[in-house]
This record gives structure tokens, C-alpha cells and sequence, in this order.
């Protein structure tokens, strides 16, 4: 399944709309990226239709449909009457000739093969045998029954789709011919690969590719205004088929005991399976696309979108209503296009009572009213989000109000217990949240202190320079009189929510501590200083003693001196 359908890495943001948007739950999310879970998928594209990321990846043919058209079989389009809406043209003729430009042996529209399908529904309603009867000409509607719904099994029409049938009809006139189908449905390219009847299955998408390629421009065709005669002798009310109640259309005589609806649209679709047994004598028209086959998951872009596309489609079936005539008599089909749609049997497996809610307590649902069945993480109730985890489909902890609870939770207990003061003003400078640590700093016993004024209780200057000049502000030993507490505070601004919060940090001690340590500087400069002086005036003393023996010990020397001369001259 994978090589049909599949998201670009990296483009999804985790908003599960796929997710939710999904008829069958057939996505998971892992790390951050949605992937299809292949045995659930019934390629009915609308995930890629809606995803907001437009991160759909539709396996192309292209590569080896090139090949058979460069080939020597002879290879025979099959287009889905969509292609009026599609490519905005007015009749069948133009996209043959562009088709036989691109090699194509011969091209049909589909509706030849849907004729045939009305005109088998009309066999069978006619039989009475059917309480209900739901139709078989949307493959991605059949596939949801199948695995999805299987008592509504015994309503659908056992029925090829108009693909099968124009392939069956193509095949009798051309045994030898390879059959390429050209539309707007990415199931067709599944039903296509299982009938063994079809060689390859090109999207719109895929054929204005090719277009663009081989430089094949429609509109120059049409101004050609090739006429053509018409190949049908009867009106085809077939061509209707890609439009809500298009099948319906597709009768010329509705058969009686029955009332017809049309049921388009993934939750319309599910809605009417679900209550089926409760229905009697209804005819369901079903498609899963919103407004049917024109609103296809690669239908082109067009303005006016499905609703101009219905009326273009209901014009050009009116135009051949007009020219060509109504046949009478309903003719019985001489082709085989019964078919068996059995059931299919999901890979999942049911969980136990016990299992879910083991399940729900891992997310805090331990009461019916934990519960809130809010639809974020892309299921409809906890109970079927629980059923997803069991099986694998889903990640326990993808609830958004769990997540978010235990994100508050957990900001909540980081932000009372922190060390630090914190405190938080809005854009008004009125204070939305403080912690414990933060009242303590600034002394504010007030209970009701969120949602005031911060002015009331302190002067928040500098709060009011990161805010006007949108910038971080750092203040250093700022003095709490009301606790005589020295704070450093870092306040910082979250610009993209004008949010200003400020951690607050104790620097008391510090303060103190530097405080006590500057006054023993000071005392022992001061010691110093007197030790010093004393010193100096100790020495002053001793060198004034010095002085005053030096200056005797020199008289008596000099003294001594003289007498010493004088003795030795006397002995001369």
C-alpha cells in the first residue's frame, strides 16, 4: 500500500488534522511525523486534501507508463468524465487528440463502462432482493465496508466499479490492448493493480505533467473546432457519474420501492454505514470524496471549485441530452461485471476493559469525567485513542490536556520550589505570578497580590526600561528595605507575548560577607597604620640615643687621642 500513498518527511507540525479528518484512523503520528498505516488505509486521500502542509506524496506511473506508450502494444485510455471539470473543456474529442499526441492507441470515457453498471443496478433492484442498496462505483467507499463495516456488506451491489466494467468492455474489443485509466482518485490505483485487468493508472496530475512535457497545449486543440461525429446513438446519463447524485441522474427511470439518496463525504459516508440496519428501501449513492469524483484528491485546481465543477458537468450531460436521444428500453447486460466484495479482517486487535483503562490512567483518566473526549489528538473519544495506543496506532502521551497539565504541573513546581525569586508582569506592569522565594525577597504578604499593580508594592523602574527599550535589564545589590535584603536582578522580556519576568537572586550574604570584609581591611590598615608610627617613632628615639652616645663616645676618644700624643712627644 505503501507505493500508492504517502507524507513528505518533515512537513507535518503536529496538528493531527489528518488525524482527526481520517474516516478509518488509518495515521499515526511518530516523532512528529503522520505515516499511513498500509492495512487500515483505504486510499481514500483525504488526508492529503486537507493536511495544511499539502505534504501528500500520490505514487506516480508516469515512469512506466512511458515506456508502454513508446512501446508497440496498443494502449487504450480510460477517462473518468471528471476530466470536463478537471481540464475545463466541452466535450470528449480534444483530450482524445491530445491523448493520441502523447501515443495513446485510442481513448474512451469511462462512463461507457458506468452505463453498464446502471443498467446492472437496475437488474437487481428490480429483484426486491436488497432491503438496502449501496453502490459500488466508489472504490475507496467499497474498501471502508469491507474492513470497516462488514454488516453493511449484504447492501452492497455485488458490482464491478465503472473502471472494471470499461476495461472488461475494452478488453472484448481489443483482447490484445493494454488499458490505462486516467483520473482524479488515488483508490482506483489499488482496485487497478488487484483487477490484473488494467495496466497503469495516471492521476490528472500526472497527465498535465505529461502535457507540459511533450508541450501538448488543450486550448490550441480546441480552437481547431475538429468536428466529430458522434460515435453513441444514445444519450450517455452516464457521464453524470463523477457528481453527487450523478448515479442517480444516471437512470433514465428510477425502479420503484426505493428512496434515493446520495451520501458524499468521509463523516456523512461513516454516519450512514453506522446506521445502516436502521434504514429500509434506501438506495445510497456513495462516495467518499465531498461532492463526488470532481472534488477528487488530484482533481486539478480549478476557480469555483467543486460547485462550478458539478455545473460543468451537468452542462456538457446536458448538452448530449440535447443532441442525442434518450434510449427507451433497457437493454440486459450481456457482460460479466458481477463481483464479490468479501470481507476484510483488520489487523488490530480489541483491548480488554482492563487493558483501556490501564491505558487512560497512564494519561490521568481515572473517572469517567477525566474523560474529556476533546478530539486533539485526532481521535473522537479517550476510549478510541486508548484502543490506537494498544494496538500501536498512536503514542500514550499525544493528549493535549494531559501534556499541557503536566507541563503546568511541571512549570508550576519548578517555579515555587526555585532557589531563586521570580516574579512575572504583563505588558501593564501588573503582576501575573510570583513565587514563594520571590514575596520573601520583597516582603509582599498580600494573598492577593496577582493581577495588581507591581507600583503598589515596589518601584518597578527598571522593569519599565526592558519593556520601552525591549531589552534585557541586569541590576546588581539593589536594597530591599521592607526585608533589608541585598537582591540581584536579572529581568528579561519574552517579546513575541510582552511578557517580563525577573529572577531575583540573594545576594545578603555576600554583601554582608564583603561588608565584614572591608571593615577588617579598614581595622588593619588602621593597626597597621598606628604600628607603624610606632615603629618610626621608636627609631626616631633610638637614633636620637645613638646620636647623643655617639657624639661622647667621640669627645672621649678624641680625648684619649690627645693624651696618647702627648705622651709620646714628651718621650721624644
Amino acid at each position: 500500500m505503501a507505493e500508492f500513498l504517502e507524507f513528505r518527511n518533515a512537513k507535518c507540525k503536529d496538528c493531527y488534522k489528518c488525524l482527526r479528518e481520517c474516516p478509518v484512523k488509518a495515521i499515526d503520528v511518530k516523532d512528529h511525523q503522520a505515516k499511513i498505516i498500509e492495512d487500515r488505509c483505504i486510499l481514500c486521500g483525504h488526508c492529503t486534501c486537507i493536511c495544511p502542509q499539502n505534504a501528500k506524496v500520490v505514487h506516480s506511473e508516469l515512469p512506466e507508463i512511458k515506456k508502454l506508450l513508446a512501446g508497440t502494444d496498443k494502449v487504450i485510455a480510460s477517462v473518468a468524465p471528471s476530466f470536463i471539470s478537471s481540464f475545463g473543456l466541452y466535450d470528449f474529442t480534444t483530450m482524445k487528440i491530445a491523448l493520441a499526441k502523447l501515443g495513446f492507441f485510442d481513448a474512451e470515457e469511462t462512463a461507457v463502462g458506468a452505463r453498464v453498471v446502471t443498467e446492472k443496478y437496475k437488474e437487481l433492484l428490480k429483484t426486491g432482493q436488497f432491503k438496502n442498496f449501496i453502490t459500488s462505483a466508489c472504490p475507496a467507499a467499497c474498501r471502508m465496508i469491507q474492513e470497516y463495516f462488514p454488516k453493511a456488506l449484504k447492501y452492497l451491489a455485488p458490482v464491478d466499479s465503472p473502471m472494471i466494467a470499461h476495461a472488461k468492455i475494452i478488453r472484448a474489443q481489443h483482447p490484445g490492448a493494454k488499458i490505462v485509466f486516467i483520473g482524479p482518485c488515488i483508490a482506483k490505483k489499488r482496485e487497478a493493480a488487484e483487477s490484473e485487468l488494467i495496466s497503469g493508472v495516471l492521476t490528472f496530475e500526472d497527465l498535465i505533467e505529461l502535457f507540459e512535457e511533450k508541450e501538448i497545449k488543450l486550448d490550441e486543440i480546441t480552437d481547431l473546432k475538429i468536428e466529430t461525429k458522434a460515435d453513441a446513438k444514445y444519450a450517455n446519463l452516464a457521464k453524470s457519474y463523477p457528481i453527487s447524485h450523478g448515479i442517480i441522474k444516471s437512470f433514465n427511470e428510477l425502479p420503484e420501492g426505493y428512496e434515493y439518496m446520495a451520501v458524499d463525504g468521509p463523516e456523512r459516508c461513516v454516519k450512514a454505514l453506522e446506521n445502516i440496519e436502521s434504514l429500509s428501501n434506501v438506495f445510497i449513492e456513495l462516495n467518499l470524496c465531498q461532492d463526488a469524483c470532481v472534488n477528487g484528491p488530484c482533481s486539478l485546481e480549478y476557480s469555483g471549485g467543486s460547485i462550478k465543477a458539478t455545473s460543468d458537468v451537468r452542462n456538457y450531460v446536458n448538452r448530449e441530452k440535447s443532441t442525442l436521444p434518450l434510449e427507451k428500453e433497457d437493454k440486459p447486460v450481456d457482460l460479466n461485471i458481477t463481483s464479490a466484495y468479501p470481507r476484510i479482517r483488520s489487523g488490530s486487535m480489541p483491548p480488554s476493559e482492563r487493558e483501556i483503562e490501564d491505558i487512560l490512567h497512564k494519561t490521568g483518566k481515572y473517572k469517567p469525567e477525566d474523560e474529556l473526549n476533546c478530539g486533539a489528538c485526532g481521535y473522537s473519544t479517550c476510549r478510541e485513542k486508548a484502543w490506537a495506543v494498544y494496538n500501536g496506532y498512536a503514542d500514550v502521551e499525544i493528549c493535549l490536556p494531559y501534556m499541557r497539565e503536566r507541563a503546568e504541573s511541571m512549570s508550576y513546581e519548578i517555579i515555587h520550589n526555585s532557589p531563586e525569586g521570580i516574579i512575572v508582569l504583563d505588558k501593564d506592569l501588573n503582576i501575573t505570578d510570583i513565587n514563594n522565594k520571590g514575596r520573601e525577597l520583597l516582603g509582599l504578604l498580600d494573598p492577593n497580590i496577582k493581577g495588581r499593580p507591581a507600583v503598589e508594592y515596589f518601584k518597578p523602574v527598571d522593569f519599565m526600561i526592558a519593556l520601552n527599550e525591549q531589552r534585557h535589564v541586569e541590576c546588581k545589590k539593589i536594597f530591599i528595605p521592607e526585608t533589608n535584603k541585598y537582591v540581584d536582578i536579572s529581568i528579561n522580556l519574552l517579546k513575541g507575548h510582552n511578557i517580563l519576568f525577573g529572577i531575583l537572586k540573594d545576594v545578603t550574604e555576600e554583601v554582608n560577607y564583603n561588608d565584614r570584609l572591608n571593615k577588617v581591611k579598614l581595622e588593619t590598615l588602621t593597626t597597621t597604620d598606628d604600628v607603624i608610627k610606632k615603629q618610626m617613632r621608636v627609631a626616631q628615639e633610638i637614633a636620637s640615643l645613638l646620636g647623643e652616645t655617639t657624639a661622647e663616645t667621640k669627645v672621649a676618644l678624641l680625648k684619649l687621642k690627645k693624651t696618647l700624643t702627648e705622651e709620646k712627644r714628651g718621650e721624644e
